[in-house]
């Protein structure tokens, strides 16, 4: 208590508080930036776009000693605080029962690019469905048309022998044929054997066409393999993150103590955000991997292809 009084009397407390009643809002501002900004700082890297109750926050960032007090600020309490977050449009904000909650909205370039890259990603997967659906019903309207649908013409069975047996004969025809013309021609002579070439070479070309409608549908079903690994190639993969591999954090945002220093990945969440652990100092925090960039490991030790 007298060190207190004894600070308050000091002549350095007076020349400070001479100099705030000057100019009062001045400060007031200068301590409300900093308050705001050091808090949202925590919000989105300890929390990122989770919703999270705004004491849980607060309790957090007073644990740090060089903290601002809210007394010196715009704000009287966190409620107000929490209220003009929401009116700013920095956080998504809601009243329950059990308090306040926040949420933060992250507006980073990267982010939003991040997003928007991936939502015309979503929006060219369904352009593509839509063009392999309307290519495959093309083709099946195609190979319809010109092909009347031939009704089947039922006759009665006529039988002169009504002692005779019906067989039925389940080989080929082209066994059936082939063994009929070498039965006639040993009856017919060299002559016939002309003649039943000709029959067979006028089955070739029926045959031939057979082949290239075969040909066209596979030429149809090619097409759309084509447009699926064409596909596949347009689709890139821009997230890298893999657990327990070693990263270097490239920002400034959270000083010259972790700019440059070597981390381990300990969780991926949502692909492109990570728990990192430090390696000098064992700290822990949740970046995203704009924030970090791989590094060439050691010679001997394991590498990870990504």
């Amino acid at each position: 208590q007298n060190g207190f009084k004894c600070h308050c009397m000091s002549e350095s407390h007076q020349r400070q508080l001479l100099l705030a009643s000057e100019n009062p809002q001045q400060f007031m501002d200068y301590f409300s930036e900093e308050f705001r900004n050091d808090f949202l700082e925590l919000l989105r890297r300890r929390f990122g776009t989770k919703r999270v109750h705004n004491n849980i926050v607060y309790n957090e960032y007073i644990s740090h000693r060089e903290h601002i007090h809210m007394n010196a600020t715009q704000w009287e309490t966190l409620t107000d605080f929490t209220k003009w977050l929401g009116r700013e449009g920095l956080c998504k904000v809601d009243e329950t029962p059990k308090g306040w909650y926040i949420q933060y909205i992250d507006r980073d370039p990267e982010t939003i690019r991040r997003q928007q890259e991936q939502e015309r990603k979503k929006k060219q997967d369904l352009d593509d469905e839509e063009k392999t659906a309307k290519f495959i019903e093309q083709q099946v309207r195609r190979g319809l048309e010109g092909k009347e649908l031939e009704k089947p013409v039922y006759t009665e069975l006529n039988r002169e022998n009504e002692e005779e047996k019906v067989t039925f004969n389940l080989n080929k025809g082209a066994s059936t044929s082939i063994a009929a013309s070498s039965k006639t021609s040993s009856v017919l002579g060299p002559n016939a054997l002309k003649v039943v070439e000709g029959a067979v070479k006028r089955k070739e070309p029926a045959h031939s066409s057979g082949q290239s409608k075969e040909k066209k549908k596979k030429s149809a079903l090619d097409e759309i393999m084509e447009l699926e690994e064409e596909k596949k190639r347009t689709s890139r993969r821009d997230y890298w993150l893999q657990p327990e591999i070693v990263v270097k954090i490239v920002t400034k945002k959270l000083g010259e103590k972790y700019h440059k220093k070597k981390a381990v990945v300990k969780e991926v969440i949502d692909k492109y955000t990570a728990v990192v652990k430090m390696i000098d100092s064992g700290d822990k925090l949740k970046l995203d991997q704009t924030h970090l960039e791989t590094v060439i490991p050691a010679p001997g030790t394991a590498v990870l292809l990504i």
